[in-house]
């Protein structure tokens, strides 16, 4: 966070050429901010702000939050989630005392966030989109900032754990209903694939997420 106070300027010269200082965060007013849509989280212990001499506030500190997310999992799994994070300031009005503005372009946070999420995990960062706009609430409009995060899943994984053992098995069905074999082994083939499909059916009720209102299509067939 960054912002200037024009009560907090002094001329370096007069005071041995001290043009910035270091100061606890109770010292000064700070704005505080929000996130809408935080379900619980950390904060680091950095309880600092940088001030200098023509009355700039650098204050940086780092948050590790569970966020809510609508997730959209029907071509699980090669969907694309988006989700945002949004900060706001319910405490002062935009139009007579706070208004908040992104430093950065989203290209540059792009870059910075691409530095950063470095995991070679399931989901791919691919964009990430700024919206900044004014909500209205008990008649008075309030600055929102909202970060549009965009995610790929990874479905290698799946493809090789779900997807092909599907596959191969409703193959394998077919296979032996149109086969030349007789009736009783067409019939003990079809209760082993009975049970190897209930038994991916186990499996795929603890990978396929649940957090959504419609099913995936590999969990329909």
């Amino acid at each position: 966070q960054e912002w200037e106070n024009a009560f907090a300027t002094w001329d370096p010269q007069d005071f041995c050429n001290i043009s910035r200082l270091v100061l606890p965060m109770d010292a000064y007013w700070s704005p505080p901010i929000f996130i809408l849509e935080r379900v619980n989280g950390h904060t680091s212990n950095l309880e600092s702000i940088v001030v200098t001499h023509n009355g700039s506030f650098n204050f940086t500190q780092t948050f590790q939050v569970t966020l809510t997310c609508s997730l959209k999992i029907l071509k699980f799994p090669f969907d694309t989630q988006t989700c945002n994070l949004s900060i706001a300031s319910f405490l002062y009005p935009a139009v007579t005392h706070l208004i908040m503005k992104t430093s950065r372009t989203p290209a540059e946070m792009m870059n910075d966030s691409h530095s950063f999420f470095l995991t070679d995990g399931e989901w791919k960062f691919t964009n990430l989109s700024i919206i900044e706009c004014l909500e209205d609430l008990n008649d008075d409009k309030f600055s929102v900032i909202t970060y549009m995060i965009s995610m790929e899943r990874r479905p290698i994984l799946y493809i090789l754990n779900l997807i092909l053992p599907t596959c191969s098995l409703y193959l394998l069905d077919m296979a032996v209903l149109f086969g030349p074999s007789s009736l009783e082994e067409k019939i003990n083939l079809q209760i082993a694939i009975i049970l190897g499909s209930s038994m991916l059916a186990v499996i795929l009720n603890d990978i396929l997420p649940t957090s959504s209102n419609k099913p995936p299509i590999i969990g329909i067939h």
